[in-house]
């Protein structure tokens, strides 16, 4: 029996609803990769965070956080408390809380605020990454 016969038998969706439920997770997800990359990297090529940049963080946190929900809905038995589930929490909490704080120092406007920020920018992107490769990983081991 395949993955998707096992989903639909523990869920109440479709064949084809889990289909289509996959293909926008991951095309959310990869969304979400391609514009936090861009805000966190492009801020710190730049040197100083813009406007720009922030709207980059918030689309990357709506898309990851779409594409969460949806891979969650036709997850066999919902969200799981293992390293995936865990990283993965903490991604999205790390994520609103860096375009929360980006907003604060754009708002606030100090220079030097803006030219540090990519400090922690890096950071929180390398540790977005972790729960990214490691449902990679785990979906294609399916």
């Amino acid at each position: 029996m395949n993955i998707v016969h096992t989903i639909c038998d523990y869920t109440n969706i479709t064949q084809w609803e889990v289909i289509i439920m996959l293909v926008y997770a991951i095309m959310s997800i990869t969304s979400a990769l391609i514009f936090y990359t861009i805000g966190v990297w492009s801020e710190k090529i730049q040197g100083e965070l813009k406007k720009w940049h922030l709207m980059m963080f918030y689309l990357g946190l709506v898309f990851d956080t779409v594409g969460t929900t949806l891979m969650s809905k036709i997850a066999i038995g919902g969200f799981h408390i293992n390293f995936h589930g865990i990283t993965g929490l903490l991604a999205i909490g790390l994520m609103l809380l860096h375009a929360l704080w980006a907003t604060l120092v754009l708002f606030q406007n100090d220079k030097e605020a803006k030219t540090n920020f990519h400090k922690f920018s890096i950071i929180v992107w390398i540790i977005w990454l972790i729960p990214f490769v490691s449902g990679a990983i785990f979906g294609a081991a399916h």
